[in-house]
């Protein structure tokens, strides 16, 4: 009973908020309502039933309960995805976790968002220990178990206890996990590399942070629908490890623009930072490689792909209503 009685608040206040944007003018006025976030997403749906409006959705968590929650996800599939009359997600697996759900013929496109990279910079050499050994890693991601703050840090006292080489785990604890940032540091004395960890939070200056680090990496436990950091990454230059799972693996060639590890494997992913320690010239390949990888896009040029699945979607609702396969 408690849980139909959650289910019931939560309808009521998707509802509402459903309403109230119904009443905005700019909604009024809209050829296309887009939904930027998967709970936007649940209410829009509803505001745009009985109107002619387009509506698309942006997709950036797999379409599964465990990352939207089960009455997240049983909205997502049951409400949103049904009525969409386009889709954006940030990956190919985010947007083949969602392809069950929509109707045949709805144009859906992978698009990643608007994340200020800078495109087409020169190459870095392979960051500051370019001609010797590791002196810097890095990850850049919230202070998160899921993230993998704990088995980069394990790995990482593996290959580099005792030595003159930094672990920098930059990002915010939001979410009540202050708790998670302290187990990191005790986790770093118990392993003997405490004075080697920094944890600066929240870094403002992400261009700055990165070209401080000889080697970044993304280790998170479970299947990431992107991987923001991982094409942050690529873009400034640097060798990446990365877990061969999600959105990661698809950007991530091994061995061309970075090196891929079984994911939740803390032995291969220290094989790979001693690896790259031990050799220069494939960082320095791996770097260049990366900061030329395909489909790396700054904001322009994702503004100028948004503007462009828009009008599909219009040309695809126009078509369904005359009676026209959709091109």
């Amino acid at each position: 009973r408690g849980g139909r009685l959650a289910a019931l608040a939560v309808g009521g206040r998707v509802l509402a908020q459903a309403a109230v944007v119904r009443c905005a003018r700019a909604f009024r006025g809209a050829d296309v309502v887009d939904a930027n976030t998967a709970r936007s997403a649940a209410y829009g749906a509803f505001a745009v039933r009985g109107t002619r409006k387009a509506f698309v959705v942006h997709l950036r968590d797999l379409v599964e309960p465990a990352a939207l929650g089960r009455a997240g996800h049983a909205l997502m599939v049951r409400v949103v995805l049904p009525r969409a009359d386009g889709v954006v997600a940030n990956s190919r697996a985010t947007l083949e976790s969602a392809r069950p759900y929509l109707r045949s013929g709805v144009p859906a496109e992978v698009i990643p968002s608007a994340s200020g990279l800078r495109t087409g910079a020169p190459a870095r050499s392979a960051g500051p220990a370019a001609s010797g050994s590791v002196r810097n890693v890095g990850m850049l991601a919230r202070i998160d178990p899921w993230k993998g703050q704990m088995q980069l840090l394990e790995a990482f006292a593996r290959v580099f206890r005792g030595r003159d080489t930094r672990l920098q785990l930059a990002g915010g604890a939001p979410f009540g996990h202050e708790q998670f940032a302290e187990s990191l540091r005790r986790r770093a004395d118990e392993l003997g590399v405490g004075a080697q960890l920094d944890l600066p939070g929240h870094v403002s200056d992400v261009e700055a942070l990165l070209s401080g680090w000889d080697v970044a990496v993304q280790a998170s436990t479970r299947a990431e629908p992107l991987g923001q950091n991982v094409l942050q990454y690529l873009a400034a230059g640097l060798p990446v490890v990365a877990a061969d799972e999600g959105g990661p693996a698809e950007w991530i060639t091994d061995g061309v623009n970075g090196l891929l590890v079984p994911p939740r494997d803390v032995a291969a992913l220290a094989a790979a930072l001693e690896r790259l320690d031990a050799d220069a010239a494939l960082r320095a390949r791996l770097a260049a490689s990366a900061a030329a990888t395909p489909g790396l896009l700054d904001d322009p040029a994702v503004t100028r792909a948004h503007e462009a699945f828009y009008d599909r979607v219009l040309r695809s609702v126009s078509d369904r209503r005359r009676g026209r396969p959709s091109a």
